[in-house]
């Protein structure tokens, strides 16, 4: 009896085994090919060096940039394709691995970026608390061009380049940048203070973008418009209340800089004054004012329309 009775403990010890009695088999696991290299410390975002880092360096993101995650499936699928720029791609570990989660695991390998299986409440912290349906993609931080940089940019075509006034939605920001490239644009320019820079939201918008036109900061927009002008651009701001609309924008056709002005209060005064001229959309009545995105996207498409007229002469 004392024996079975030690025989009955033993077995009730096994049964109360920390840890799962029964796994997946590794189909989970081998679900995840071709991880990739493991990234460096400082780009890992649950690792110590990459806390110190980004202490380090701040919160101004456009002087200081740090690394940011893109969260959701739908979100990181959509930046793969668009061949945005990463480092590492996080799985939470027991993902329901559906077409997405394939398609993300299978771009990043295709391109050399980490696979990286992390738990979901490790997950949950590295995105703040963000939607990420077990997905999340590591993006590196942006390189910003010299505003000189812009102009070195060859498009075949007088230079053409957007100033953003103080907008600060990277939605806006990352649409900006697409309609700009889309458009035949050298580049974008930002300045340092009151304006969104390119973080993961504007990168997703941007469609991969931003990658591929240069994007500069301007320590003061109004002197930096006043040296473009000197190198002969001319200047033309967005504005409802604008001096032509652009039916009338001949300048077209010249060597430009559109400037946008800020979501809510639009042009700022001295960056109005540096305008040579000011545009504004024809709209029907009792229709509100377009966003600043759409905005330059329709001045832009006119000033791609009349270069490519003037070329046909």
């Amino acid at each position: 009896m004392a024996g079975n009775s030690r025989r009955q403990g033993a077995m009730r010890n096994a049964g109360t085994k920390k840890g799962a009695v029964v796994g997946s088999g590794g189909q989970r696991r081998k679900a995840l090919e071709g991880k990739g290299p493991t990234p460096k410390a400082e780009e890992r975002p649950g690792h110590k060096n990459y806390r110190k880092q980004t202490v380090k360096r701040g919160s101004t993101t456009k002087e200081k940039p740090t690394t940011e995650l893109i969260a959701g499936r739908n979100p990181v699928v959509e930046c793969l394709r668009a061949e945005i720029p990463a480092t590492a791609l996080y799985v939470a570990l027991g993902i329901d691995a559906d077409d997405r989660v394939a398609e993300g695991v299978r771009l990043a390998s295709d391109r050399g970026i980490s696979v990286l299986e992390v738990s979901r409440p490790e997950l949950d912290r590295l995105t703040n608390g963000a939607v990420h349906q077990g997905l999340a993609l590591q993006v590196p931080p942006f390189e910003y061009a010299h505003p000189d940089d812009l102009l070195a940019v060859e498009t075949g075509e007088p230079p053409l380049l957007v100033a953003l006034d103080g907008v600060t939605d990277p939605r806006n920001l990352g649409a900006i940048i697409r309609s700009a490239a889309a458009f035949g644009a050298n580049g974008v320019l930002l300045p340092q203070r009151r304006s969104a820079g390119i973080t993961a939201v504007a990168w997703r918008t941007s469609a991969g973008t931003a990658a591929k036109l240069p994007v500069a900061v301007a320590t003061n927009l109004t002197r930096e418009l006043r040296s473009l002008a000197a190198k002969g651009l001319m200047i033309v701001g967005l504005d409802a209340d604008g001096t032509m609309d652009i039916d009338e924008l001949t300048l077209a056709t010249s060597p430009l800089v559109v400037v946008v002005g800020s979501e809510g209060r639009g042009l700022s005064r001295l960056v109005r004054e540096a305008c040579d001229a000011t545009v504004s959309i024809p709209m029907a009545a009792g229709v509100e004012s377009l966003n600043a995105s759409v905005a330059t996207s329709v001045v832009l498409a006119e000033v791609a329309r009349r270069r490519r007229v003037k070329g046909r002469i």
